[in-house]
């Protein structure tokens, strides 16, 4: 998925951004604000028309990006999973059943 099609306040994580050229100055700057694989983005904010520019974060940094920007960043949407749940302890669950 790219980021210039994730949805408003989807987590997300980097896996790449695109060169269009060798040595590509759009890019490279993308990566140094921060777009780099493993980094969390969301998009926070779209604008009035079009959705264009959009207001994207990464880590604790927002940045506005016109959408042809956003498109070269490949993303994958962050899940969550039923084991990174605690369990709930025995002593939780026998005080539970006490109450009723």
């Amino acid at each position: 998925m790219r980021l210039s099609e994730l949805p408003r306040r989807t987590v997300a994580t980097v896996k790449s951004v695109d060169d269009t050229t060798p040595n590509d100055p759009v890019a490279r700057r993308l990566r140094d604000l921060g777009f780099v694989p493993g980094e969390t983005v969301q998009i926070i904010a779209f604008g009035p028309f079009g959705k264009d520019p959009m207001v994207a974060q990464v880590g604790y940094t927002r940045f506005a990006l016109r959408r042809i920007e956003a498109a070269r960043i490949t993303v994958e949407v962050a899940s969550a999973s039923v084991s990174s749940i605690a369990p709930a302890s025995q002593e939780a669950s026998d005080a539970a059943q006490r109450i009723a």
